[in-house]
């Protein structure tokens, strides 16, 4: 599946960071000049509650992944007895954080998360992904994404709320969307998808548009160093939460293992989409968690 253009060996036989070596100094002070209006806008979904809380049932998500845990001890019902006394009638309340990102929050994946036969990304040996974690092309290897964004607003597009579950977004439509793409920008394209979490979860269950194969290849042949969307794959899904493209057009295996282009999934996008910006700074920085598949994010988008 290698035949087809990719990144292996760009940045050297060692490289893990993929796309993201393509933020170079210059490349984020350019970046930087975005900045217009000094506007601040998140866009991560939240983290709620706990399995014994309905919270997480108000968070969109794929069904049955493990939901976020956030467990506090202030009331002395959870991980631990009560709030601690620590002088002077001072109190203290702890937090735990159980949080599996893929699929259940808005995160980012690695370079290692996916891959096919017996190498990751660069050629890397798969062996190395074990239980205590992978070995190569971890999340702890990307460090911080600060770069120009790019939003392709495509059911503003098309004129509509949100896509259809079996929307797949073609090359076409990104051009369609008339903004300019740079090498080491992160593209970030709104489907509109968590809407559907308004009508019930079986309407966000229902299927997932996004990008098409010939999409995916088209953002890596612009050299872009990372690409975030709101919904759950970056690709589409069907009915039963899958991607129906063979292997050689899954969007990760294009994205993520062929040209080392880092994907982060389930942002939220509509602030950003009603602020009718095409271009601001983007920045997330993932937590440097050893041999991760993934991290949770909080991406912003600086107008």
């Amino acid at each position: 599946m290698l035949d087809e253009p990719n990144n292996w060996g760009r940045w050297g036989a060692a490289d893990e960071r993929g796309a993201l070596n393509l933020l170079t100094p210059e490349t984020v002070l350019a970046a930087a000049s975005c900045v217009r209006e000094g506007r601040v806008l998140g866009l991560s979904l939240p983290i709620r509650g706990a399995t014994s809380s309905p919270a997480p049932t108000t968070v969109p998500h794929l069904r049955g992944r493990p939901l976020p845990q956030h467990f506090m001890s202030v009331d002395g019902g959870d991980y631990a007895a009560g709030t601690r006394a620590i002088g002077a009638g001072l109190k203290m309340a702890d937090d735990a954080l159980v949080v599996t990102p893929h699929g259940t929050t808005t995160h980012m994946d690695a370079l290692c998360h996916m891959w096919s036969g017996d190498e990751l990304y660069n050629g890397h040996p798969a062996d190395r992904v074990r239980s205590y974690g992978a070995g190569r092309c971890g999340i702890d290897k990307a460090g911080p994404v600060v770069a120009r964004g790019v939003l392709f607003d495509v059911p503003r597009l098309r004129g509509v709320e949100h896509l259809a579950a079996t929307d797949r977004i073609t090359p076409e439509d990104l051009e369609a969307c008339g903004v300019e793409l740079r090498p080491g920008d992160v593209a970030v394209v709104r489907t509109g998808w968590p809407l559907t979490w308004a009508d019930g979860p079986d309407a966000y269950w229902s299927g997932q548009p996004g990008l098409s194969a010939g999409a995916g290849r088209w953002l890596a042949a612009r050299d872009v160093c990372a690409v975030a969307s709101d919904n759950a794959a970056i690709g589409g899904l069907n009915e039963r939460q899958l991607a129906d493209e063979e292997l050689a057009d899954d969007l990760h295996m294009i994205l993520l293992w062929r040209h080392g282009v880092p994907l982060l999934e389930m942002l939220w996008l509509e602030e950003l989409a009603a602020a009718s910006r095409t271009d601001f700074l983007f920045v997330a920085a993932p937590l440097r968690i050893e041999g991760g598949t993934a991290s949770p994010v909080t991406p912003v988008a600086v107008l």
